[in-house]
């Protein structure tokens, strides 16, 4: 357990160690799973062997709410739980890769994750947990996106381990409903913060409640530093639990027709740096490049990384030419700038010719990477794709992002 008590609390300091914080704890864990991965990484950790530990999600993982954020979110208390529990010398063998961005679903998280998770292929992850089950509620594919990051994950070389974590929102809602059936397909662990502190909410502290609702959340989205560390100690106790468990003796079974689906299991990221080496492209009047982005911080840093910093960006002063892009995908997604700023606007989508979407800048009211798709199909084919400013927004900014496509 992580031992940390609440310093935003109202009630008396949780007692971590009552029997009643642990019977709380002990219900996130959900059901049975193939256990041979995560008990492999373990015994990894216990010979003194380099660990990698991967979290990616929205603005929990990224951790809101959590004060510092870097060090009092949950990802970096799991991180340090583990080291200290299973590390050796000191844990300096173990490290921690946070990719967390707030206000986004799967549907980016699968784009970014061969960028934030593997680090261009720099690294590969011994255990990758997903956080996404308060984000993709604005997924379009209602979980393909989902289970073919998960699938995507699952797929490496090196078979790390992938645990699916199910965050809750204040209003005691998630999409564990939606999503869990992935888990127990391919047989995942899978951790619930609904299952483990909703119920006790409604009790009262002499009914045994452990926290109260409003001091287990910041606001309506982010726990507190509190709720941080109980989603910790629900890791941690999958930790556990599998560490005195016996290994089963077969691997997981990847190979399975997808619950909901699995399109883009295959889809990488295209932009300004590696764009004009994979396809054509004319940038038109999207020369320059934006630096006012979104930002985050990533692994244990307490500085902010810029969100897709390699991007094209339209400017009052740009010509009103057309980005244009020839490539051959199944399937295409635009990953494009949200923001509050007057001096942006919006841009019409066209693909082979038809327009298929309009880009609104405006669709949240603060800087946010935002993925829409354009194009999905079985078949790869050549396609051109068209952006070019909206009719009465050509004096207007508009920041292409990247791409997202599966060949």
């Amino acid at each position: 357990m992580t031992d940390r008590l609440p310093p935003q609390g109202r009630e008396i300091p949780m007692a971590v160690h009552s029997w009643a914080y642990r019977e709380m704890i002990a219900k996130s864990l959900l059901g049975t799973s193939n256990n041979k991965r995560l008990k492999a990484v373990i015994d990894k950790a216990k010979r003194g062997e380099k660990v990698t530990l991967a979290f990616i999600g929205g603005s929990i993982t990224h951790g809101a709410g959590a004060d510092p954020l870097h060090t009092a979110c949950y990802a970096y208390l799991t991180y340090a739980s583990f080291k200290k529990t299973f590390g050796q010398t000191g844990g300096e063998a173990i490290r921690l890769i946070k990719a967390g961005v707030g206000g986004t679903p799967s549907e980016l998280g699968m784009i970014r994750y061969d960028r934030d998770v593997l680090r261009d292929g720099a690294v590969q992850p011994d255990i990758v947990v997903v956080e996404f089950a308060v984000n993709d509620a604005d997924d379009e594919t209602e979980g393909v996106c989902y289970e073919s990051l998960v699938l995507k994950a699952l797929s490496a070389e090196n078979s790390p381990a992938v645990i699916l974590l199910f965050s809750v929102f204040e209003s005691d809602w998630n999409l564990q409903e939606r999503l869990s059936p992935i888990g127990r397909q391919y047989g995942l662990p899978m951790v619930s913060i609904k299952d483990a502190v909703t119920e006790q909410f409604r009790k009262t502290q002499a009914e045994g409640r452990v926290i109260s609702k409003q001091d287990f959340f910041s606001d309506i989205y982010h726990p507190t530093n509190a709720g941080h560390a109980i989603m910790a100690d629900c890791l941690s106790w999958l930790f556990t639990e599998t560490d005195r468990s016996v290994m089963v003796s077969e691997d997981t079974v990847i190979d399975l027709p997808p619950v909901i689906g699995n399109d883009f299991s295959g889809v990488r990221l295209l932009d300004r740096r590696n764009g004009p080496d994979m396809v054509k492209i004319d940038e038109g009047g999207f020369r320059a490049t934006d630096s006012d982005l979104q930002f985050a911080e990533m692994d244990d840093h307490s500085f902010g990384t810029p969100q897709f910093p390699n991007n094209w960006m339209h400017t009052a002063e740009s010509d009103s030419e057309s980005f244009s892009m020839t490539l051959r995908c199944k399937s295409l997604l635009l990953v494009y700038k949200n923001t509050g700023r007057d001096d942006f606007g919006d841009a019409d989508i066209w693909f082979d010719g038809q327009h298929v979407k309009m880009a609104m800048s405006h669709t949240v009211k603060w800087t946010r990477c935002h993925a829409v798709i354009l194009h999905r199909s079985e078949q790869s084919e050549e396609h051109r794709v068209e952006i070019r400013m909206a009719a009465g927004h050509e004096s207007k900014r508009f920041t292409i992002l990247g791409f997202g496509f599966v060949d």
